[in-house]
Protein backbone atom coordinates (compact mmCIF):
# COMPACT_ATOMS: atom_id res chain seq x y z
CA UNK A 1 0.00 0.00 0.00
CA UNK A 2 2.66 2.72 0.95
CA UNK A 3 5.19 2.15 -2.30
CA UNK A 4 2.10 2.69 -4.38
CA UNK A 5 1.02 5.87 -2.45
CA UNK A 6 5.01 7.35 -2.91
CA UNK A 7 4.85 6.31 -6.26
CA UNK A 8 1.49 7.85 -7.33
CA UNK A 9 2.96 11.25 -5.10
CA UNK A 10 6.20 10.71 -7.10
CA UNK A 11 4.36 10.63 -10.35
CA UNK A 12 1.92 14.00 -9.34
CA UNK A 13 5.32 15.85 -8.75
CA UNK A 14 6.80 14.70 -12.17
CA UNK A 15 3.97 16.13 -13.92
CA UNK A 16 3.97 19.43 -11.84
CA UNK A 17 7.90 19.66 -12.57
CA UNK A 18 8.00 19.12 -16.60
CA UNK A 19 5.88 22.29 -16.70
CA UNK A 20 8.76 24.32 -15.62
CA UNK A 21 11.88 24.97 -17.30
CA UNK A 22 14.79 22.80 -16.01
CA UNK A 23 16.46 25.91 -15.34
CA UNK A 24 13.88 28.09 -13.23
CA UNK A 25 12.12 24.99 -11.60
CA UNK A 26 11.21 25.34 -8.18
CA UNK A 27 13.97 24.25 -5.86
CA UNK A 28 11.55 23.24 -3.15
CA UNK A 29 9.38 21.12 -5.30
CA UNK A 30 12.76 19.22 -6.81
CA UNK A 31 13.50 18.97 -3.08
CA UNK A 32 10.31 16.99 -2.39
CA UNK A 33 10.24 14.40 -5.19
CA UNK A 34 14.18 13.87 -4.10
CA UNK A 35 12.43 13.65 -0.67
CA UNK A 36 9.67 11.05 -1.93
CA UNK A 37 11.63 8.84 -3.81
CA UNK A 38 13.94 8.33 -1.00
CA UNK A 39 10.77 7.45 1.03
CA UNK A 40 9.54 5.17 -1.95
CA UNK A 41 13.05 2.99 -2.04
CA UNK A 42 13.18 2.75 1.45
CA UNK A 43 9.62 1.37 1.57
CA UNK A 44 10.65 -1.24 -1.15
CA UNK A 45 13.50 -2.72 0.44
CA UNK A 46 11.76 -2.96 3.50
CA UNK A 47 8.29 -4.74 1.40
CA UNK A 48 10.88 -7.00 0.78
CA UNK A 49 12.81 -7.95 3.58
CA UNK A 50 9.49 -8.43 5.27
CA UNK A 51 7.98 -10.50 2.83
CA UNK A 52 11.69 -12.94 3.07
CA UNK A 53 10.49 -12.82 7.22
CA UNK A 54 7.12 -14.06 6.31
CA UNK A 55 7.67 -17.11 4.73
CA UNK A 56 9.61 -18.11 7.23
CA UNK A 57 8.29 -20.98 9.58
CA UNK A 58 8.71 -18.62 12.85
CA UNK A 59 5.11 -18.53 13.65
CA UNK A 60 5.72 -17.70 17.74
CA UNK A 61 8.55 -16.90 19.24
CA UNK A 62 9.41 -17.50 23.34
CA UNK A 63 10.96 -14.56 25.07
CA UNK A 64 13.24 -14.91 27.62
CA UNK A 65 12.79 -11.52 30.57
CA UNK A 66 15.89 -11.21 31.66
CA UNK A 67 15.01 -7.43 33.26
CA UNK A 68 15.14 -8.78 37.18
CA UNK A 69 18.84 -10.26 36.63
CA UNK A 70 20.78 -8.90 33.67
CA UNK A 71 18.80 -5.17 33.73
CA UNK A 72 18.88 -4.52 37.58
CA UNK A 73 22.34 -6.24 38.72
CA UNK A 74 23.48 -2.93 36.11
CA UNK A 75 21.69 -0.42 38.08
CA UNK A 76 24.10 1.77 39.72
CA UNK A 77 21.75 1.87 42.99
CA UNK A 78 20.46 -0.90 44.97
CA UNK A 79 16.95 -2.15 43.99
CA UNK A 80 15.04 -3.58 47.30
CA UNK A 81 13.93 -6.94 47.11
CA UNK A 82 10.56 -5.79 47.97
CA UNK A 83 10.81 -3.72 44.73
CA UNK A 84 12.42 -6.76 42.87
CA UNK A 85 9.68 -9.67 43.93
CA UNK A 86 7.19 -7.28 42.73
CA UNK A 87 8.38 -6.59 39.80
CA UNK A 88 8.86 -10.68 38.89
CA UNK A 89 5.22 -10.55 40.06
CA UNK A 90 3.46 -8.06 37.77
CA UNK A 91 5.96 -9.55 35.03
CA UNK A 92 4.53 -13.63 35.61
CA UNK A 93 0.99 -11.76 34.61
CA UNK A 94 2.04 -10.84 31.56
CA UNK A 95 1.80 -14.10 29.64
CA UNK A 96 5.69 -14.71 29.84
CA UNK A 97 6.74 -18.21 30.49
CA UNK A 98 10.51 -17.64 31.03
CA UNK A 99 11.57 -15.10 33.62
CA UNK A 100 15.35 -14.64 35.12
CA UNK A 101 15.01 -13.88 38.67
CA UNK A 102 18.25 -13.25 39.74
CA UNK A 103 22.32 -14.18 40.14
CA UNK A 104 23.62 -16.31 42.58
CA UNK A 105 27.20 -14.35 42.41
CA UNK A 106 29.47 -13.33 45.64
CA UNK A 107 27.52 -9.85 46.64
CA UNK A 108 30.76 -8.53 47.08
CA UNK A 109 31.38 -8.17 43.33
CA UNK A 110 27.92 -8.02 42.15
CA UNK A 111 26.09 -5.92 45.22
CA UNK A 112 23.16 -5.60 43.47
CA UNK A 113 22.23 -9.26 43.56
CA UNK A 114 22.83 -9.56 47.13
CA UNK A 115 19.36 -10.34 47.88
CA UNK A 116 19.65 -13.23 45.56
CA UNK A 117 17.98 -16.13 47.98
CA UNK A 118 15.44 -13.47 49.79
CA UNK A 119 14.20 -12.38 45.60
CA UNK A 120 13.93 -16.00 44.84
CA UNK A 121 12.12 -17.57 47.74
CA UNK A 122 9.49 -14.33 47.69
CA UNK A 123 7.88 -14.28 44.54
CA UNK A 124 4.73 -15.56 43.44
CA UNK A 125 5.94 -18.51 41.18
CA UNK A 126 3.58 -19.40 38.76
CA UNK A 127 2.93 -23.12 37.46
CA UNK A 128 3.95 -23.06 34.06
CA UNK A 129 6.57 -20.57 34.45
CA UNK A 130 10.81 -21.14 34.58
CA UNK A 131 12.40 -18.73 37.14
CA UNK A 132 15.93 -19.51 36.00
CA UNK A 133 19.27 -17.83 37.79
CA UNK A 134 22.91 -16.98 37.12
CA UNK A 135 25.30 -19.83 38.42
CA UNK A 136 28.71 -18.46 37.88
CA UNK A 137 30.50 -21.34 39.93
CA UNK A 138 29.66 -24.12 42.06
CA UNK A 139 29.46 -22.47 45.41
CA UNK A 140 26.55 -20.09 43.69
CA UNK A 141 24.97 -23.27 42.31
CA UNK A 142 24.42 -24.72 45.71
CA UNK A 143 23.06 -21.63 47.49
CA UNK A 144 20.29 -21.41 44.25
CA UNK A 145 19.31 -25.18 45.20
CA UNK A 146 18.80 -24.42 48.49
CA UNK A 147 16.88 -21.36 47.78
CA UNK A 148 14.79 -23.49 45.26
CA UNK A 149 15.79 -22.70 41.98
CA UNK A 150 14.77 -25.09 39.33
CA UNK A 151 16.78 -23.61 36.41
CA UNK A 152 20.25 -22.39 36.43
CA UNK A 153 22.40 -20.57 33.83
CA UNK A 154 26.28 -20.60 33.24
CA UNK A 155 27.88 -17.52 31.21
CA UNK A 156 30.46 -18.01 28.94
CA UNK A 157 31.92 -15.83 26.34
CA UNK A 158 33.83 -15.97 22.39
CA UNK A 159 36.65 -13.28 23.37
CA UNK A 160 39.48 -14.22 25.11
CA UNK A 161 40.44 -11.31 25.82
CA UNK A 162 36.90 -10.57 27.61
CA UNK A 163 37.14 -13.56 29.50
CA UNK A 164 40.61 -12.80 30.67
CA UNK A 165 39.49 -9.79 31.57
CA UNK A 166 36.19 -10.67 33.11
CA UNK A 167 37.47 -14.09 35.45
CA UNK A 168 40.91 -13.85 35.07
CA UNK A 169 41.36 -17.06 33.03
CA UNK A 170 40.98 -18.35 29.09
CA UNK A 171 38.28 -19.60 27.54
CA UNK A 172 39.17 -23.07 27.57
CA UNK A 173 40.03 -22.72 31.56
CA UNK A 174 36.44 -20.74 31.86
CA UNK A 175 34.22 -23.69 30.31
CA UNK A 176 36.28 -26.23 32.76
CA UNK A 177 34.77 -24.63 35.79
CA UNK A 178 31.44 -24.86 34.43
CA UNK A 179 31.81 -28.46 34.22
CA UNK A 180 31.16 -28.60 37.83
CA UNK A 181 28.09 -26.72 38.16
CA UNK A 182 27.06 -28.68 34.79
CA UNK A 183 27.72 -31.89 36.27
CA UNK A 184 25.55 -30.92 39.84
CA UNK A 185 22.36 -29.96 37.80
CA UNK A 186 22.37 -33.62 35.78
CA UNK A 187 22.52 -35.02 39.46
CA UNK A 188 19.47 -33.25 40.42
CA UNK A 189 17.63 -32.86 37.36
CA UNK A 190 17.92 -29.44 36.66
CA UNK A 191 18.32 -27.93 33.72
CA UNK A 192 21.34 -25.18 32.56
CA UNK A 193 21.05 -22.56 29.89
CA UNK A 194 23.93 -21.44 28.51
CA UNK A 195 25.21 -17.90 27.75
CA UNK A 196 27.98 -17.07 25.16
CA UNK A 197 28.35 -13.02 25.03
CA UNK A 198 30.23 -10.92 22.64
CA UNK A 199 29.38 -13.12 19.84
CA UNK A 200 29.97 -10.51 17.19
CA UNK A 201 32.27 -7.89 19.15
CA UNK A 202 34.66 -7.33 21.85
CA UNK A 203 35.98 -3.88 23.38
CA UNK A 204 39.11 -5.25 23.67
CA UNK A 205 39.51 -7.73 20.75
CA UNK A 206 37.12 -6.09 18.04
CA UNK A 207 35.46 -8.32 15.95
CA UNK A 208 35.20 -11.55 16.70
CA UNK A 209 35.46 -15.08 14.56
CA UNK A 210 32.03 -16.58 14.03
CA UNK A 211 34.17 -20.24 14.46
CA UNK A 212 35.09 -18.83 17.71
CA UNK A 213 31.08 -18.48 18.93
CA UNK A 214 30.77 -22.50 17.44
CA UNK A 215 33.36 -23.90 19.57
CA UNK A 216 32.20 -22.13 22.71
CA UNK A 217 28.42 -23.22 21.98
CA UNK A 218 29.70 -26.61 21.04
CA UNK A 219 31.67 -27.10 24.08
CA UNK A 220 28.98 -26.46 26.25
CA UNK A 221 26.23 -28.17 24.19
CA UNK A 222 28.09 -31.14 24.45
CA UNK A 223 28.66 -30.82 28.54
CA UNK A 224 24.72 -30.68 28.42
CA UNK A 225 23.16 -26.81 28.29
CA UNK A 226 19.78 -27.50 26.54
CA UNK A 227 19.79 -23.91 25.21
CA UNK A 228 22.33 -21.21 24.16
CA UNK A 229 21.64 -18.06 24.38
CA UNK A 230 23.93 -15.85 21.64
CA UNK A 231 24.84 -12.33 23.21
CA UNK A 232 26.06 -8.83 21.29
CA UNK A 233 27.22 -8.38 24.42
CA UNK A 234 28.30 -4.35 23.78
CA UNK A 235 25.31 -3.86 20.90
CA UNK A 236 28.00 -3.79 17.43
CA UNK A 237 25.89 -6.44 15.83
CA UNK A 238 24.58 -5.66 12.49
CA UNK A 239 21.94 -8.12 10.10
CA UNK A 240 25.37 -8.45 8.25
CA UNK A 241 27.61 -9.22 11.22
CA UNK A 242 25.02 -11.35 12.40
CA UNK A 243 24.13 -13.79 9.41
CA UNK A 244 27.51 -14.50 9.26
CA UNK A 245 27.79 -15.70 12.88
CA UNK A 246 24.91 -17.46 12.60
CA UNK A 247 25.27 -19.10 9.37
CA UNK A 248 28.43 -20.29 11.73
CA UNK A 249 26.83 -21.34 14.79
CA UNK A 250 23.95 -23.22 12.73
CA UNK A 251 26.84 -25.68 11.94
CA UNK A 252 26.85 -27.29 15.66
CA UNK A 253 23.31 -27.45 16.56
CA UNK A 254 20.27 -26.96 14.56
CA UNK A 255 18.27 -23.63 15.52
CA UNK A 256 15.91 -24.81 18.12
CA UNK A 257 18.86 -25.11 20.72
CA UNK A 258 19.63 -21.34 20.30
CA UNK A 259 18.35 -18.20 21.34
CA UNK A 260 19.05 -14.58 20.62
CA UNK A 261 20.39 -11.55 23.13
CA UNK A 262 20.78 -8.03 21.82
CA UNK A 263 21.75 -5.03 23.01
CA UNK A 264 20.66 -1.64 21.45
CA UNK A 265 23.36 0.32 21.82
CA UNK A 266 23.72 1.21 17.58
CA UNK A 267 20.07 0.81 17.63
CA UNK A 268 20.25 -2.67 16.06
CA UNK A 269 18.57 -4.93 18.11
CA UNK A 270 15.34 -5.31 16.64
CA UNK A 271 17.03 -5.46 13.06
CA UNK A 272 19.28 -8.01 14.40
CA UNK A 273 16.27 -10.08 16.00
CA UNK A 274 14.30 -10.25 12.93
CA UNK A 275 17.58 -11.55 10.88
CA UNK A 276 17.53 -14.39 13.53
CA UNK A 277 13.75 -15.16 13.02
CA UNK A 278 15.25 -15.17 9.14
CA UNK A 279 17.71 -18.05 10.33
CA UNK A 280 14.42 -19.94 12.00
CA UNK A 281 15.72 -19.16 15.99
CA UNK A 282 12.32 -18.25 17.32
CA UNK A 283 13.50 -17.57 21.39
CA UNK A 284 14.62 -14.31 21.90
CA UNK A 285 15.83 -12.15 25.50
CA UNK A 286 14.88 -9.11 26.03
CA UNK A 287 14.57 -6.92 28.97
CA UNK A 288 11.69 -5.08 30.34
CA UNK A 289 12.02 -1.11 29.35
CA UNK A 290 15.24 -1.82 27.95
CA UNK A 291 16.83 -2.04 31.65
CA UNK A 292 20.41 -2.94 31.68
CA UNK A 293 23.69 -1.87 29.31
CA UNK A 294 26.94 -2.58 29.13
CA UNK A 295 29.68 -0.92 31.34
CA UNK A 296 32.23 -1.36 28.16
CA UNK A 297 30.42 1.05 25.79
CA UNK A 298 29.94 4.51 26.49
CA UNK A 299 26.13 5.52 25.89
CA UNK A 300 24.96 1.78 25.60
CA UNK A 301 21.02 1.90 25.76
CA UNK A 302 20.98 -1.40 27.35
CA UNK A 303 19.31 -4.74 26.04
CA UNK A 304 16.16 -4.62 23.75
CA UNK A 305 13.43 -3.43 25.52
CA UNK A 306 10.63 -6.56 25.65
CA UNK A 307 8.08 -3.71 24.89
CA UNK A 308 9.53 -3.07 21.50
CA UNK A 309 10.10 -6.60 21.03
CA UNK A 310 6.65 -7.61 21.62
CA UNK A 311 5.04 -4.86 19.68
CA UNK A 312 7.66 -5.34 16.43
CA UNK A 313 6.61 -9.19 16.62
CA UNK A 314 3.03 -8.88 17.03
CA UNK A 315 2.94 -6.10 14.25
CA UNK A 316 4.59 -9.37 12.04
CA UNK A 317 1.81 -11.45 13.20
CA UNK A 318 4.51 -13.52 15.12
CA UNK A 319 2.73 -14.65 18.24
CA UNK A 320 4.54 -14.35 21.74
CA UNK A 321 1.27 -15.26 24.06
CA UNK A 322 2.27 -11.89 25.65
CA UNK A 323 -0.23 -8.97 26.83
CA UNK A 324 1.52 -5.98 25.89
CA UNK A 325 -0.85 -3.61 28.14
CA UNK A 326 0.29 -6.11 31.22
CA UNK A 327 4.02 -5.55 29.71
CA UNK A 328 4.06 -1.81 29.80
CA UNK A 329 2.76 -1.23 32.87
CA UNK A 330 5.54 -3.77 34.38
CA UNK A 331 7.77 -1.32 32.53
CA UNK A 332 6.37 1.60 33.96
CA UNK A 333 6.26 0.05 37.59
CA UNK A 334 9.72 -0.41 37.67
CA UNK A 335 11.36 2.54 35.37
CA UNK A 336 8.79 5.05 38.39
CA UNK A 337 10.93 2.88 41.53
CA UNK A 338 14.11 3.39 39.36
CA UNK A 339 12.86 7.64 39.15
CA UNK A 340 14.13 7.33 35.38
CA UNK A 341 12.10 7.04 31.90
CA UNK A 342 11.70 3.66 30.07
CA UNK A 343 14.46 2.97 27.31
CA UNK A 344 11.21 1.58 25.71
CA UNK A 345 9.82 3.52 22.76
CA UNK A 346 6.53 1.49 23.05
CA UNK A 347 6.42 2.19 26.74
CA UNK A 348 6.98 5.61 25.90
CA UNK A 349 4.61 6.29 22.85
CA UNK A 350 1.78 4.61 24.82
CA UNK A 351 1.93 6.93 27.58
CA UNK A 352 -0.27 8.53 25.84
CA UNK A 353 -1.93 6.50 23.44
CA UNK A 354 -2.68 2.88 23.12
CA UNK A 355 -2.31 0.88 19.86
CA UNK A 356 -4.57 -1.05 18.44
CA UNK A 357 -3.09 -4.58 16.87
Amino acid sequence: MYPKMCERYICHLLSILTTYDRQSADVSLQILYIIYTEIYLILIMLSRTFSKFIKRSVSSVRIVEVGPRDGLQNEPKIVPATTKIELINRLSKTGLKNIEATSFVSAKWVPQMGDNAEVLQGIDKVDGISYPVLTPNLKGFESAIAAGAKEVAVFGAASESFTKKNVNCSIAESIERFKSVIDAAKEKNIKVRGYVSTVVGCPYEGKIKPSAVAMVSEKLFTMGCYEISLGDTIGVGTPGTFKEMLKEVLKVAPADKFAVHCHDTYGQALPNILTSLEFDIAVVDASVSGLGGCPYARGASGNAATEDVVYMLHGCGVKTGIDLELLIDAGKFICEELGRQSESKVNRATRKIKPKL
